[in-house]
């Protein structure tokens, strides 16, 4: 194997890594541990968006191929109104370190008496809440010192839903994308990552993205037949 292809595939593994580290934020964000859904937003953003920053490293290494390559990928992700909102959701993490989510709470149906169904309260539970700031339900709980924690469960369908959006996401622009939930989004634009990073090993390895089940398996996994 030439240098030149193994800094290929050095490049394109540490892109692999940084989307993987993006799906690790993806699984705390739809995770039981609501305390964790907004850290893993903030690093499906911050590396989803650095997988783009590390394939640009390509371009030391393939020169005038990278560009005829990457600027119509490139084009493309400014034209597509979800991967520019994540672009600036990372734009605005870093300058004001906020993320604009919106939480709504839907009740079908629910009465002091549906309170049995969610459970014996822990001890010290002094409230109960539906939809907050994580879109969490759960009890608060009074500790020893005084304070309150928040203690989750889950929200049982027949009660209600509790769903939260991106503020400002353009919809008008993507009408297919209307309605669509944080959780949802996220996992659209995190498979456009991957069909970008497909493509590259597509053009510049010649090798197509390895599957089982469905599932990608990264550059540094292979199938033995």
């Amino acid at each position: 194997m030439n240098e030149k292809i193994k800094d290929i595939e050095a490049i394109i593994r540490r892109a692999e890594e940084t989307l993987q580290t993006a799906k690790c934020g993806y699984e705390d964000l739809i995770g039981k541990n609501k305390n964790r859904r907004f850290s893993g937003l903030r690093n499906l953003i911050v590396f989803g968006r650095s997988v783009t920053w590390v394939l640009q490293n390509l371009r030391s290494v393939i020169k005038d191929d990278f560009d005829n390559w990457y600027e119509p990928e490139q084009e493309k992700m400014k034209n597509d109104p979800l991967m520019r909102y994540f672009i600036n959701a990372r734009n605005e993490l870093e300058k004001q370190g906020k993320l604009s989510v919106a939480t709504s709470v839907r009740i079908h149906s629910f009465s002091t008496g549906d309170l049995g169904k969610f459970g014996q309260p822990p001890p010290g539970a002094k409230s109960f809440f539906i939809g907050d700031q994580f879109g969490g339900t759960g009890w608060e709980v009074e500790m020893y010192d005084g304070t309150r924690e928040k203690y989750y469960i889950e929200l049982p369908a027949e009660i209600g839903e509790v769903k939260q959006k991106l503020i400002n996401f353009p919809e008008a622009e993507s009408p297919e994308l209307k309605g669509k939930s944080v959780e949802e989004l996220c996992e659209i634009y995190l498979k456009r990552l991957e069909m970008l990073l497909d493509s590259a090993k597509e053009r510049f390895l010649g090798k197509p993205t390895q599957k089982i089940g469905g599932k990608r398996l990264p550059t540094y996994l292979k199938i033995i037949k």
